[in-house]
């Protein structure tokens, strides 16, 4: 019986894939690359995120590349990101929701929390949780670390995210998850997880 959720923010209940792929099409403006649609981000997108920007670029990231690119992507995102809103029925679906709630994120904690406050939604949550050291890699052991937090059993979770690494880390843990299409993965590539998977966000709540 799942008695707790841990939602993901970016692509899940944060409606920023517009933003997501017009930085990354800023900082790879030097390259002078073909500019990315949403689908053409979608084809190379994985974790971590270093290993999509090698498929963009079709070689290795030179040492010191990552850094430089990911601290451009930040840069231009947290402009972006401004104009962007929560994924359709995520208010509601948090309101709704008779059990607890947290939020696990790869965004920066000191870059998330703020946001999710402006929104007026911190209320709906025992604990959020994002990145405070190095950015970037899996989330699998920031999701350890979160549920060894909030100190609950991992058989009474449901994780609800937008990417196969979300799934993975739900797995590792021990939780169940749902994925959502919403975010930077194509569904093809969330189904192959064998994990339930949702194009609408309210649809989640029926696996809990």
């Amino acid at each position: 019986m799942t008695k707790h959720i841990i939602w993901d923010w970016n692509g899940t209940l944060f409606h920023d894939s517009d933003a997501v792929v017009q930085a990354t099409n800023e900082i790879f403006k030097p390259y002078e690359l073909p500019e990315l649609t949403l689908d053409g981000f979608r084809a190379v997108f994985t974790r971590p995120i270093w290993v999509a920007y090698e498929r963009l670029l079709g070689r290795p990231l030179d040492e010191g590349e990552w850094q430089r690119l990911d601290a451009g992507f930040h840069e231009h995102y947290f402009r972006l990101c401004d104009v962007c809103q929560l994924a359709a029925g995520a208010e509601v679906i948090l309101s709704t929701w008779t059990g607890t709630q947290s939020l696990c994120s790869m965004a920066p904690h000191e870059h998330l929390v703020p946001k999710v406050e402006s929104f007026g939604i911190t209320r709906h949550f025992t604990r959020i949780d994002g990145l405070t050291g190095a950015l970037g890699g899996e989330k699998a052991a920031h999701m350890t670390a979160h549920i060894e937090a909030i100190g609950v059993d991992p058989a009474e979770i449901l994780v609800i995210g937008d990417s196969v690494d979300d799934g993975l880390a739900a797995k590792h843990v021990g939780a169940r998850a749902v994925l959502y299409t919403g975010g930077m993965t194509t569904r093809a590539e969330l189904e192959e997880t064998g994990l339930p998977v949702v194009d609408r966000l309210s649809d989640a709540l029926e696996h809990v």
